[in-house]
């Protein structure tokens, strides 16, 4: 759903802005250290027939829970003709249920502010991460699990049609997720609204300032804001001196907003990398196909894990959980663990003035839709070894001096993922850098980005994760 040109406006205007009456951006990271003090937490690794309401079904070959609901862990064969591995197989989750990405808005003094919530996940690094307002599967809101329904989920469900600002279906982790798609939505409203503890009102810029520090602001919250657009052809008028202001001085930050506003002056039209990931949309295969969790070629099933032959990838364990302030306090679930950190990394240059991203198109075997835009650079660490050629990578581990823009360690979902982390990173290239790159790569300005991430499952979830890092401060 395209947002209208005034609330464009106003999410400009709240990505420009650091003030807050309500707390500054300082005291939010104590704020945090306060809530992580004052919220017990317990996360224990324990054996799989531990788990209760959680069994392996040896008929079906797949670890799922009694209700039917929540997710499974099945095996996967997977068949392509991408890449050199044309054939593989791996445990995947798969939950079929859309769930709720949802932030509240409200204007203060003029200025647009989002609900954010303090919220713990069991796999989460540091326990409180910055989430949305609501986070919530169709099981947990549905209370499949005998506990409280999430707070503010009915301003969701009851939200008219001019109260949404934005609405949008998007992927998840392709590698892990089998065709996982959660609905990211923005609503505004104009009532006055009681904030509960764990809640918290701020602007957009202090948001991305907040992303700057390692897992401070969650996946869910990263991937909502990155849906966010800013291109309004009457902006500058509605702006005026306010935008005049920030655009004095030629920065980093000023060029990415004019990248984010301009609609010129790119390298390739909007339908020419239509056309681009199309084509390759077509000329790629994904053949995938369940099988049994017990027969997929080089995964072990152990009492406390099931993990790879040779220990690489991830590995899936069962976990016990205590955490105070949830809808249910305690838990068992299944996570899956990484066994490598990530690295994802965009490397922009400016052409024509403008700043570009060299975006790839990248299969993984999850995806909806074979394909989607992805980082420059997308890896695990062991794709380090000389024996695997990754283009641009030797860019991205030895930047030239002064060319990195964003450095930060970012979590993955800490609801289905166990202290995983990635590494992100954001890099300008300079003029001898090649704007000539392989044919699955190509050259977007952030407002064509900004364009693809109105519709379903064009950008992976690794490039909205730095794309929400993106700051105009």
């Amino acid at each position: 759903m395209q947002t209208s040109k005034i609330i464009k406006t106003a999410f400009l205007k709240s990505a420009l802005t650091e003030e807050n009456p309500h707390i500054s951006t300082s005291a939010v990271i104590d704020w945090l250290k306060e809530r992580n003090n004052a919220i017990k937490v317990h996360v224990n690794k324990i054996r799989f027939d531990q788990m209760k309401h959680w069994a392996f079904d040896q008929n079906r070959g797949l670890l799922g829970h009694s209700s039917g609901k929540f997710f499974t862990i099945e095996g996967m064969n997977v068949k392509t003709n991408w890449g050199k591995v044309p054939e593989w197989e791996q445990p995947i989750i798969n939950q079929p249920e859309v769930g709720y990405l949802g932030i509240i808005t409200k204007e203060f003094n003029g200025i647009l502010y989002f609900l954010l919530q303090a919220k713990i996940e069991p796999g989460n690094v540091n326990n409180v991460q910055l989430s949305p307002t609501l986070q919530a599967t169709r099981s947990n809101y549905t209370q499949v699990h005998k506990g409280k329904k999430p707070m503010y989920l009915e301003y969701f469900q009851n939200a008219s049609k001019d109260q949404v600002v934005l609405d949008q279906l998007q992927s998840e982790q392709g590698a892990r997720f089998l065709r996982k798609r959660n609905r990211n939505i923005i609503i505004k409203i104009e009532e006055d609204i009681e904030v509960h503890e764990d809640f918290i009102w701020l602007s957009l810029g202090q948001i991305k300032k907040l992303i700057r520090h390692d897992n401070l602001v969650n996946m869910d919250t990263r991937t909502v804001i990155s849906g966010i657009s800013y291109e309004n052809k009457n902006l500058s008028i509605q702006l005026n001196d306010f935008l005049t202001d920030v655009l004095i001085n030629n920065t980093f930050e000023t060029g990415m907003i004019l990248s984010a506003l301009n609609n010129s002056y790119s390298m390739h039209s909007f339908d020419q990398i239509l056309n681009w990931i199309t084509a390759l949309k077509c000329s790629f295969d994904l053949e995938i196909s369940s099988k049994s969790i017990y027969e997929i070629k080089d995964w072990y099933v152990e009492d406390k894990e099931i993990r790879h032959a040779k220990n690489k990838y991830f590995k899936v364990i069962a976990t016990e959980v205590e955490i105070e302030n949830r809808e249910v306090t305690s838990w068992t679930q299944p996570l899956v663990e990484p066994l490598q950190e990530g690295l994802i990394a965009f490397i922009v240059k400016k052409i024509n003035g403008v700043y570009h991203f060299l975006v790839q198109a990248k299969l993984e075997c999850g995806n909806f839709d074979i394909i989607e835009m992805a980082p420059t650079v997308q890896c695990l660490t062991d794709s380090y070894s000389e024996s695997v050629f990754l283009p641009f990578l030797s860019d991205v581990l030895n930047p030239k001096p002064g060319s990195v823009r964003f450095d930060s360690l970012q979590s993955e979902e800490g609801g289905r993922f166990y202290r995983e982390q990635n590494r992100n990173i954001i890099i300008e290239a300079d003029d001898e850098f090649p704007i000539e790159v392989p044919p699955n790569y190509i050259w977007v300005t952030l407002n064509q980005l900004n364009a693809f991430l109105k519709f379903n499952n064009y950008l992976n979830i690794q490039s909205r994760s730095l794309i929400s890092a993106i700051s105009f401060l």
